[in-house]
């Protein structure tokens, strides 16, 4: 067959030829090849520039700028129950958010639908960082994860631009606390000490300290007001009013604007349905009575159990005051807009109203339609008989009062979560 395609006497230019065992290239083909090489050169050279001059990556992070008319407030602990929800609400009235949390109390799937509801460039970013750890932590804006290395917190600070601080970060199981001491005393103390010294350092201005009734131990006059006596008889209460002691004091030589409330049992979620409780299966035992009565109704637990039945209360179960979260985070926003330099705010955040254990359990019957069985058994360590509020202070001066009192139907509200959502979230609360 012939070769039509190209005869015989035609050069080979292209192909290297062999001169004592040695192969030449041809000279029109070597320059080709470094032409080309040259020509990628600059065409890289020419992107690297137009990268750098892009507009998108020379401007800030909205979030480390301050802007006129826009307060960017910092939730720590803001994955969490009441964090969540208090990111939810400082959102929905046009804050700038960025939560720190690192997700051993809180659900990432809380942030997933924080991000989701509100996506436009400079509302909400997220930092998975715990804040007594030095090492390094991780930034998720829009979803993208970047890993940082260097002092946790002063990182924080030094590359966001914060108005003001909510502090809720912190173990919160009174039970707990009693077990172990050490654990609540740095999360809790040392943190917030951290908070603070970053907080004077980088010219942030505002603090709400989320604070306990548990502070207060065991007075012997009911109601509670913000004059009585705080003497904690469990670990969480005495961090906390360390913590306390810490922002008094640092206050007294400072024009930081301060506000410390103090709240009650805390119950219900989201009325909208986008937010609930969801806390690990492994800190069942220690958690909310709202939590244990929802396992007990969906059967994940065998029944609830009701831990002491022989204090001096008209029924021998404790008493407290039940305060829901939608109440409750309005209240931080109240106590946000009306935070004065230079001064220190001590608030109760409760319905005023105390309820037994065993009134609870009832309304938490019939607010899921379940028979839930119950368990009597000893006291828990480092609880107390009874404590209710006088939210008197904080109607005056804050012009705050609770608006979901109906126990059952903040019950109902809280147990329609909890049945549409039998897995919590259903994302793994670590990264």
């Amino acid at each position: 067959m012939l070769n039509i395609g190209r005869s015989r006497s035609q050069p080979r230019a292209t192909r290297a030829m062999s001169l004592g065992g040695m192969d030449y290239v041809d000279p029109k083909r070597k320059g080709n090849y470094f032409g080309k090489i040259l020509l990628a050169a600059a065409l890289t050279t020419l992107c690297i520039i137009m990268i750098k001059r892009s507009p998108s990556l020379n401007s800030p992070s909205p979030f480390s700028i301050r802007e006129p008319g826009v307060t960017h407030v910092l939730v720590t602990g803001g994955a969490g129950y009441i964090g969540s929800h208090a990111a939810l609400r400082l959102l929905k009235d046009n804050y700038r958010v960025t939560i720190v949390d690192n997700l051993s109390r809180g659900n990432l799937g809380a942030v997933r639908v924080l991000q989701n509801l509100f996506s436009e460039p400079g509302r909400l970013q997220f930092i998975y960082a715990d804040l007594g750890d030095p090492k390094s932590h991780m930034l998720e804006n829009a979803k993208k994860i970047v890993y940082l290395t260097r002092n946790q917190v002063d990182k924080i600070f030094s590359e966001n631009k914060f108005d003001a601080v909510m502090h809720f970060a912190a173990v919160a199981y009174v039970g707990e606390s009693t077990m172990y001491p050490l654990k609540y005393y740095h999360n809790i103390t040392s943190n917030t000490l951290l908070v603070v010294e970053n907080m004077a350092k980088y010219g942030v201005k505002t603090l709400i300290y989320s604070s306990t009734c548990a502070t207060y131990g065991e007075p012997e006059k009911m109601p509670i007001t913000e004059e009585t006596e705080q003497h904690p008889i469990n670990p969480y209460g005495k961090a906390k009013k360390m913590a306390e002691d810490i922002i008094i004091d640092f206050s007294k030589n400072s024009k930081m604007a301060v506000m410390i409330l103090r709240y009650f049992n805390v119950i219900g979620s989201d009325p909208e349905g986008r937010l609930g409780e969801a806390p690990r299966p492994e800190l069942r035992e220690h958690g909310r009575i709202s939590g244990a009565c929802f396992d007990a109704a969906r059967s994940i637990t065998s029944g609830l159990k009701v831990k002491g039945t022989d204090y001096k209360t008209p029924d021998g179960t404790c008493i407290r005051d039940y305060i829901d979260v939608t109440d409750l985070v309005d209240a931080h926003v109240k106590a946000l807009q009306k935070a004065e330099p230079g001064k220190v705010g001590i608030y109760n955040v409760g319905t005023g109203k105390g309820r037994s254990v065993k009134e609870f359990v009832d309304a938490c019957k019939k607010a899921t339609g379940v028979d839930i069985k119950v368990d009597y058994l000893p006291r828990r360590p480092g609880d107390y008989a009874e404590v209710y509020s006088d939210p008197t202070k904080i109607r005056v001066e804050l012009n705050w009062t609770a608006q979901h009192t109906d126990l059952e139907k903040s019950l109902q509200v809280a147990w329609k979560w909890q049945k549409y959502h039998r897995d919590g979230y259903g994302i793994a609360s670590a990264i």
